[in-house]
């Protein structure tokens, strides 16, 4: 009789990276919420919401490709936890200074940048992790799986966080540190038969070979630049405590409904790629998901409405993890074991940088013109790099199946 594979969250190994991916990223998003709300209401500047996305992101382009050359050599299991347990330092930090009073700016602001550092390791590390837990014919009910988990705990950490705050930003500190600490505990229990590993001599090499393997593959390549460029001028989550408090005319809970709205969103349509893989038309699917996140993000700068910013930003997540999906299981399914983690690295420095980046363009902007155009700007920009990428990635355009890459 033909065996049947059991139910993604029945294989241990993968079901403890499920749920410590949960923990990991609900308090990631609790601590953005409280920094950046914290953050506002210290400076009252749009400035300084945009170099909290800098402090992210320069730690993340300086670190992501050592990164990636580690996650090929090490025990990935140990790199995650601790990256989690530094994380969950950093929080327990925030919430002492915020107690004893001297928390301001600066302070915020080297927090930021230690997060992204730990950030840099760890989300590359646990993305070339999970291809280890799950056989090969699995990898996209992983990767659907795997954003399911993600878009969980954006829904669950924006708001959680905005309630927590709400009673005093030190509850969502220490609550985010304790998660994070239960998260990097469920890592360093998978038990798993470490694979053989590349002993690469020549260190310098070994770290750009990613970037190498990533640019002789133009699919690819085409996949990662786009979800760059369009994260990067179409992001709008920097700017949400200026819309939430004054354009919105709303709180802390509001904020953090606004950011678990795309949440929202991309967790239901993660669910529905689980059960419904993308298996043909993958081209024009990814760009028609990307004009969709472009015109929802112009609906979200225009409105003046809860509701409607609430229905937008939802968009902008289903969206969004359509092509999530596509590049991490194009990724995943053409990438050998013994590089993955410096092409996930590779991937995490276009794609997990653009979001810090994007803050950072976001904050500046709004800073000079306002966060509405800001925001209104960002969404042309997006519609205008993917009708570019279908030009200049023909290949790309014609996408048809995962075994294309």
């Amino acid at each position: 009789m033909e065996q049947t594979n059991p139910p993604m969250l029945r294989q241990p190994s993968f079901a403890k990276a499920w749920a410590a991916r949960i923990l990991s990223t609900t308090s990631f998003q609790m601590l953005s919420v409280a920094i950046g709300w914290h953050m506002y209401a210290i400076t009252d500047d749009a400035f300084s919401l945009g170099l909290v996305g800098l402090a992210q992101f320069l730690p993340m382009v300086l670190l992501t490709l050592l990164v990636g050359h580690a996650a090929d050599r090490f025990d990935r299991r140990k790199i995650v936890f601790l990256c989690q347990l530094f994380e969950g330092a950093v929080a327990v930090f925030l919430a002492a200074g915020n107690h004893a009073g001297w928390l301001g700016r600066d302070q915020i602001l080297l927090a930021a940048a230690v997060i992204g550092a730990c950030r840099a390791f760890e989300t590359p590390t646990l993305a070339a992790l999970v291809p280890e837990l799950v056989p090969k014919e699995m990898i996209p009910q992983a990767s659907a799986w795997s954003a399911s988990a993600g878009q969980t705990a954006s829904i669950l950490g924006p708001s959680l966080g905005g309630l927590l705050f709400s009673f005093g930003p030190e509850l969502v500190y220490l609550t985010s540190a304790a998660a994070l600490l239960f998260a990097g505990i469920l890592i360093f229990s998978i038990r798993m038969v470490r694979g053989a590993r590349s002993s690469e001599q020549q260190v310098i090499r070994s770290i750009f070979s990613g970037l190498e393997f990533v640019f002789r593959r133009k699919v690819i390549l085409g996949t990662i630049s786009l979800d760059l460029f369009a994260v990067l001028l179409g992001g709008a989550t920097a700017l949400l405590p200026i819309f939430a408090k004054d354009i919105l005319h709303t709180g802390p809970w509001g904020l953090g409904l606004l950011r678990t709205a795309p949440a929202v969103g991309a967790l239901l349509m993660s669910l529905v790629l689980a059960k419904y893989q993308l298996r043909y038309r993958l081209g024009p699917i990814l760009f028609g998901a990307l004009g969709v996140f472009g015109l929802a993000t112009i609906v979200f700068a225009l409105s003046k409405s809860m509701v409607l910013s609430l229905v937008a930003l939802f968009l902008t997540g289903a969206s969004d993890v359509i092509s999530v999906v596509i590049r991490s299981t194009l990724v995943q399914m053409n990438t050998p074991n013994e590089m993955r983690g410096r092409v996930s690295a590779v991937n995490s420095l276009f794609v997990g940088t653009s979001n810090q980046l994007g803050e950072f363009e976001s904050g500046m902007v709004a800073g000079l013109l306002g966060a509405v155009p800001a925001a209104f700007i960002g969404g042309l920009g997006t519609i205008a790099v993917a009708g570019l990428w279908m030009y200049l990635f023909p290949a790309l355009r014609r996408l048809r199946s995962f075994s294309d890459g």
